[in-house]
């Protein structure tokens, strides 16, 4: 039975996670997160969702979810709500996982590999508009053979998405250009778009792209027009990814059914946890679609992931972000997850494998509020 839930608001560099530990009288804990609006999220768990999960099983995670969603679902079903409730999810798997005294990807139905292919979201040390061939030789080296950049956001927010000028368009291309230049098709390079530009410079774009054959382009558009999506996409030959901004498995289903992606992106923190984000997979299965994971949150998002990608049959790629591994999650977590070799390993367990270091609950950026019964 669920005792007692703790909020724990983190306050790391530009975004706010919200950790979120689930309690039961059985002494069993269960630890979630989501970003990037911490009150907001955790006014969502204090109002809502607290009554329904404090004497209840948290076992029922597919009941709960259920009765969570409909709880919320008059607010509309996006935004802090489905991330509140992503949280909530994640914390139960790992509560399940300990109970059972397996990993998470075990109660998942299993591994499907041992090892997890991963790309580089390239928030670096390294500039890649000005250093693009350097920092693409840095990670080969490491052994990892993906990387993700996003050299036309500078361009889009000059021109708020439209209008683009040949010189424009030149800029966003340099840094991909560089690098097939000088390491050819050695590294695999994902084009980052954050939905900036409006549909005729994004098909001028991708067409653009094509002879630099990048891994994907990676949400040209808003997510608010998926017919949009799919005349870009009978415009290029290069595979569309979308989106980690798309909530629920009903805000996946358009995407789906249109054909618009190749590649399907949902982000657990955010789609509605690690119940949804499997069910969002089977859908793209059906559809011969594969998933990528957006993994740009915090910690306990990175192990969450991980346990994702280790069970999905219909994996392609996970992201992760050298800087968050290396640096911002050190110190914060009883356990790191990082490469070997390129790949990550299969995420520890029981559970999720991973709890907070009791320090952190100390910290003057971090703020914990209990709910009780």
């Amino acid at each position: 039975m669920i005792q007692y839930s703790r909020g724990i608001r983190v306050h790391a560099g530009l975004i706010d996670w919200l950790w979120v530990r689930i309690h039961t009288d059985t002494g069993l804990t269960g630890l979630g997160e989501t970003y990037p609006c911490s009150p907001a999220e955790l006014g969502v768990i204090e109002r809502s969702f607290a009554p329904h999960l404090l004497g209840a099983d948290p076992l029922n995670i597919d009941k709960l979810w259920a009765d969570l969603f409909l709880g919320v679902s008059y607010h509309g079903w996006a935004g802090a709500e489905v991330r509140a409730l992503s949280a909530i999810d994640m914390a139960l798997w790992d509560l399940a996982g300990k109970h059972a005294n397996l990993p998470v990807y075990q109660l998942l139905g299993g591994a499907s590999r041992q090892t997890i292919p991963i790309y580089n979201t390239c928030y670096d040390h390294l500039d890649f508009h000005k250093e693009p061939v350097r920092l693409a030789r840095e990670l080969l080296e490491s052994g990892i053979r993906a990387m993700k950049i996003w050299p036309f956001d500078p361009v889009a927010l000059r021109l708020r998405g439209e209008r683009l000028s040949p010189q424009g368009l030149q800029e966003g291309l340099e840094p991909l250009r560089l690098i097939r230049q000088e390491l050819g098709d050695a590294i695999a390079v994902a084009m980052e778009f954050h939905g900036y530009w409006h549909l005729p410079d994004a098909i001028r774009i991708a067409k653009a792209l094509e002879p630099y054959d990048p891994m994907w382009l990676e949400e040209m558009l808003p997510q608010d027009n998926l017919a949009a999506y799919r005349e870009l996409a009978s415009a290029t030959c290069l595979p569309l990814t979308i989106s980690e901004r798309l909530m629920t498995r009903w805000g996946f289903r358009e995407v789906l059914h249109n054909r618009a992606a190749r590649v399907i992106m949902p982000d657990i923190s955010w789609c509605g946890g690690i119940s949804e984000a499997k069910k969002i997979a089977a859908m793209a299965e059906t559809e011969y679609l594969p998933v990528a994971p957006h993994n740009c949150g915090g910690p306990v998002l990175h192990f969450a992931s991980a346990h994702l990608a280790a069970n999905l049959t219909n994996l392609y790629i996970l992201e992760t972000v050298r800087r968050h591994y290396l640096d911002e999650y050190r110190g914060l977590l009883t356990a790191d997850l990082l490469p070997i070799n390129g790949r990550l390993p299969l995420p520890p367990g029981p559970g999720l494998g991973v709890d907070l270091m009791p320090d952190v609950l100390t910290r003057p950026n971090v703020c914990v509020t209990h709910l009780r019964a």
